[in-house]
């Protein structure tokens, strides 16, 4: 039995939820894939599945021996990386977290960019406004923005989130433009439900300065409160890497420019450094290059 082949097929069985889902991914028929699992079980020396025909449902024993598999295949994947030829191209599924306005507004078009640099590779973007657990979710690589990160993953910089205070012209025509920032309480800010959700804060003249705010709407990410400025809803908050364009069209009026929104970090993170598979090593690299410390997205 090729106990590598045994341990895929019983993966990709859990992952697509049936045995004819993983026949057709592998390219296997429907008997290869049940003599595979059961050539594991008797190897293993015990059942990991139960067999329905509604559905399948791991053991006790399967849920001991999927994350073995999975690791198991991860190092043999890496160990055919590590002794490939020289210039051999990335190749495999790259799985990676980003948040929905980072991801519309820069990754889905440096993604592009990647596989067709590297026409072996496939990426699956997870659009997620939340932190993933690397590792339960089986998530290879995250986008985070973040002064504050997880000890426990590895993070690799690659460049600054900068914000811009703005307004459409159209809420500018029948609301005065504040002039300090103290001003932002009398306007209908929307606001980032997980970031500044009641405080905005700000360095002025070289000092901290944190201003309440209300609005009647805020979001769970910043790609909604985008659409809802350009409508002339109210003052928002919003990255430059998405709002920086529409300043620079006109579509939204950059507000208090004197005072500069709070700074963060974008950071590529990953569960660890031991056994990187060479394609993720790839992937850090070209977002290193792409992304750098002084962003063009800036305004």
């Amino acid at each position: 039995m090729d106990r590598l082949t045994a341990m895929r097929v019983f993966t990709t069985v859990v992952d697509l939820g049936s045995q004819s889902a993983a026949a057709d991914h592998l390219d296997l028929s429907r008997p290869v894939v049940s003599r595979y699992l059961a050539e594991l079980e008797e190897w293993v020396g015990a059942r990991l599945m139960h067999r329905t025909t509604r559905k399948l449902s791991l053991t006790a024993a399967g849920f001991e021996t999927l994350p073995r598999c999975r690791q198991l295949l991860e190092l043999a994947d890496d160990l055919q990386a590590t002794v490939s030829v020289p210039g051999d191209a990335p190749r495999g599924l790259l799985r990676i977290s980003v948040s929905t306005s980072f991801g519309q507004a820069q990754l889905a078009s440096a993604v592009t960019d990647y596989v067709r640099l590297n026409p072996q590779v496939s990426i699956d973007l997870q659009m997620l406004d939340r932190t993933v657990n690397l590792v339960d979710e089986r998530i290879d690589l995250a986008i985070r923005t973040s002064n504050d990160l997880d000890p426990n993953l590895i993070a690799r910089k690659l460049t600054v989130c900068r914000s811009v205070l703005c307004a459409s012209p159209a809420y500018l025509r029948e609301h005065p433009a504040p002039q300090q920032v103290e001003e932002l309480s009398r306007h209908n800010c929307l606001t980032h439900s997980y970031y500044g959700k009641s405080l905005w804060h700000f360095t002025r003249g070289g000092e901290d300065v944190a201003v309440p705010v209300q609005g009647n709407i805020s979001a769970n990410e910043a790609s909604t409160l985008l659409s809802a400025t350009l409508a002339g809803a109210g003052v928002s908050l919003l990255p430059t890497y998405q709002a920086g364009i529409h300043v620079q069209q006109g579509t939204l009026v950059r507000l208090l420019p004197q005072a500069e929104p709070r700074v963060l970090n974008i950071y590529a993170v990953y569960a660890s450094r031991k056994h990187m598979p060479a394609t993720l090593r790839s992937m850090l690299d070209f977002l290193a290059a792409r992304f750098t410390e002084e962003p063009a997205w800036d305004i």
